[in-house]
């Protein structure tokens, strides 16, 4: 069943195209991937969805409404992790999260009857009475996810989730969120950690310049779009090593500052090359996400 459907969705700003042609469907119970470089188009087109932002054309159904027609009564049934958390620091935890409930129409007791098994699902019961400030970063994007469902969804929104956080708080986000998926729940997902998109998500598509560059599971996308060995190459004389035979043996091969890339379908060739200069240090890895994402969107630093 489609929970999310938008066709021809386009936004400029000042003449500019910020989003330019832009289609996307998500089926109820997948993790949908958004992804792209900064300035992609990513956050308006969120915004279009949610009908914060009227597009200057296409069309949105959220949840069986029209959107922004109908966007209010649509987002009753949504819930949104924003990218900067916006947890309010006059009131506790508990208190963010009944409040938070309130704005939906819960009556006291059932907003409080709410708040329980939330805090339980972001391990947060022993910090109930505590203040914002006291919270570390992962628990308090876990409150902004715990804060998410206290309408009980059917769609998340997850604007880049795990921002910030050290490598064990993400992990527990992840699993957090895998538990949502499997109780049925649909995501929105946009982030910049591929091996987090690769981990999560069902389908992805990546955008630049508010089109659609490529889109399918993240095996298809590897398959698809790129070779599926990789020999990274540091140190110095890379440079020198990448053009007296790197490229000859690799099926691709490219320079970034002095790290050598070499994409193959036989890594064989060039580890046993590498074998005669020590001085070189090496890393031989299968292709992932983020070497088709930069193969797509370039190198180039976006501001």
């Amino acid at each position: 069943m489609t929970i999310l459907a938008a066709s021809g969705l386009r936004k400029s700003y000042d003449g500019r195209a910020v989003v330019a042609g832009l289609d996307l469907d998500l089926e109820r119970g997948e993790c949908f991937g958004l992804l792209g470089p900064n300035g992609a188009g990513k956050t308006t087109t969120l915004r279009m969805l949610l009908g914060l932002t009227p597009p200057d054309a296409g069309s949105i159904t959220l949840l069986g409404h029209e959107v922004p027609r109908d966007a209010r009564e649509a987002r009753r049934r949504v819930g949104v992790v924003p990218q900067i958390d916006n947890l309010d620091p006059d009131f506790s935890v508990r208190e963010n999260l009944t409040v938070h409930a309130r704005y939906f129409g819960y009556s006291a007791g059932e907003a409080a009857r709410r708040v329980r098994p939330l805090l339980e699902f972001s391990a947060l019961e022993a910090r109930e009475a505590s203040r914002i400030e006291e919270l570390s970063g992962g628990m308090k994007r876990r409150l902004v996810l715990a804060r998410a469902l206290v309408n009980d969804p059917d769609l998340l929104f997850l604007d880049e989730p795990t921002t910030g956080l050290d490598p064990q708080a993400r992990h527990l986000m992840w699993e957090k969120l895998r538990t949502l998926l499997r109780e049925g729940k649909t995501i929105l997902l946009t982030t910049h950690f591929m091996d987090e998109a690769e981990r999560l998500c069902d389908r992805i598509q990546i955008i630049d310049g508010g089109r659609k560059l490529a889109e399918g599971s993240p095996a298809s996308l590897i398959a698809g779009h790129i070779e599926p060995e990789v020999v990274e190459v540091y140190g110095d004389g890379a440079e020198e090593w990448l053009e007296a035979h790197g490229r000859m043996l690799a099926s691709r091969a490219e320079l970034h500052g002095e790290t050598a890339f070499c994409y193959l379908q036989d890594p064989a060739p060039v580890v046993a090359s590498l074998r005669a200069f020590p001085r070189l240090r090496f890393l031989h890895r299968p292709a992932n996400l983020e070497d088709v994402f930069l193969r797509l969107t370039g190198r180039d630093l976006r501001e």
